[in-house]
C-alpha cells in the first residue's frame, strides 16, 4: 500500500477512516521545500518554497480507498493533482508518499473558509503537530503574519561497516 501525507482536513483521523476506512495512520511526517497555503476557495495546498516544510500525517493508503479519496479531492474536476513527494517519517526515516496539490494558486489574506482551517488547527493539535507549527496555521486564519515555519536540517550518516 502506498504512502499518503496529509495537511489539511484529512489529517483528521475520524473524517479519514470515514473516506478511507481500509486505511491505517502511521504517525506525524514532514514534507520539505513545501508551505502550506490556501487556495482562493480557502482549502488547502502546499507550493514549493526552499526555506519552509510542511507538517502532517502520514496513512498507510490502501489502493482500495484511493478512488474514494481521489472523488473526495475532487481530483477529476481539477481541483487537486496527484504527485509523489519524498517524506519525512516522524523518526526521521524517508519515505515516498502521495501529495494531493492544489491546482488554484496560494491566495492571500485570512482564511476564506474558517470552518475549514478550524478544523485543519484541531486536527494539527490532535495529531500532535509541533505548536510552532500550529501558530503558523492559527495565524493563517487570523490573517495574522505568522512566518511559515523554516525547514531543519536532516541529519545523516553513512552507514558503518
Amino acid at each position: 500500500m502506498p504512502f499518503y501525507f496529509a495537511y489539511g482536513s484529512n489529517m483528521d483521523a475520524a473524517a479519514m477512516r470515514a473516506r478511507c476506512p481500509k486505511s491505517r495512520m502511521l504517525g506525524r511526517g514532514r514534507l520539505a521545500r513545501h508551505r502550506f497555503a490556501l487556495m482562493a476557495d480557502g482549502y488547502a495546498t502546499v507550493v514549493r518554497d526552499p526555506a519552509s516544510e510542511t507538517h502532517g500525517v502520514l496513512y498507510d493508503l490502501a489502493l482500495s480507498d484511493m478512488p474514494a479519496l481521489d472523488r473526495y479531492e475532487e481530483v477529476s474536476r481539477g481541483l487537486y493533482s496527484k504527485a509523489i513527494q519524498p517524506v519525512l517519517r516522524a523518526d526521521g526515516r524517508p519515505a515516498r508518499a502521495l501529495v494531493y496539490i492544489g491546482a488554484a494558486p496560494p491566495a492571500s489574506g485570512p482564511a476564506k473558509n474558517a470552518d475549514y482551517m478550524k478544523g485543519v488547527i484541531v486536527a494539527a493539535r490532535s495529531a500532535d503537530l509541533p505548536a510552532p507549527y500550529v501558530d503558523f496555521l492559527c495565524g493563517l486564519l487570523s490573517g495574522g503574519g505568522v512566518a511559515a515555519p523554516q525547514r531543519r536540517a536532516i541529519k545523516w550518516s553513512p552507514p558503518t561497516s
